[in-house]
C-alpha cells in the first residue's frame, strides 16, 4: 500500500524487544479530500536501521504493508492503531515552516 501524508512526530530510533535489531518509529497523518475529510492516522515502523532523515512536517510518500496493532491502554481498556510496516518513505515536500524560514534567509 501507499500512503501520502505528512510526518507528524519526529522518527525515533527503537530496538525490538525480541530481535534486538534498531528500527525507526513515526506517526503519519494523512487528510482527505472529497466526501470522507476525516485525517487517517498510522504508526509507521521503519525496519531499518538507518536514520529516514523525515522531519516533522515533511510531506512524504509511504509504501509498505498495512496491519493492526492491538494493545491495552494505559486505563486497561482495549485500543488499536493502523501500522505501516515501511519498505519505503520519501519525502515529496519540506515543511512549510522551514521553507519559510529558508526563504527569509535569502531575502
Amino acid at each position: 500500500m501507499q500512503v501520502f501524508g505528512n510526518v507528524a512526530t519526529q522518527p525515533e530510533r527503537k530496538v525490538s524487544k525480541s530481535t534486538g535489531r534498531g528500527y525507526y518509529e513515526f506517526r503519519l497523518c494523512e487528510s482527505q479530500r472529497g466526501v470522507d475529510t476525516e485525517s487517517t492516522w498510522y504508526t509507521v515502523r521503519m525496519m531499518k536501521d538507518h536514520n529516514p532523515r523525515l522531519d516533522k512536517g515533511a510531506f512524504v510518500k509511504v509504501t509498505g504493508k498495512l496491519k493492526t496493532d492491538f494493545y491495552l491502554s494505559r486505563e486497561g481498556k482495549p485500543t488499536g492503531t493502523l501500522l505501516i510496516l515501511a519498505f519505503e518513505a520519501s519525502k515529496l515536500a519540506r515543511p512549510a515552516i522551514a521553507l519559510a524560514a529558508e526563504q527569509a534567509a535569502t531575502a
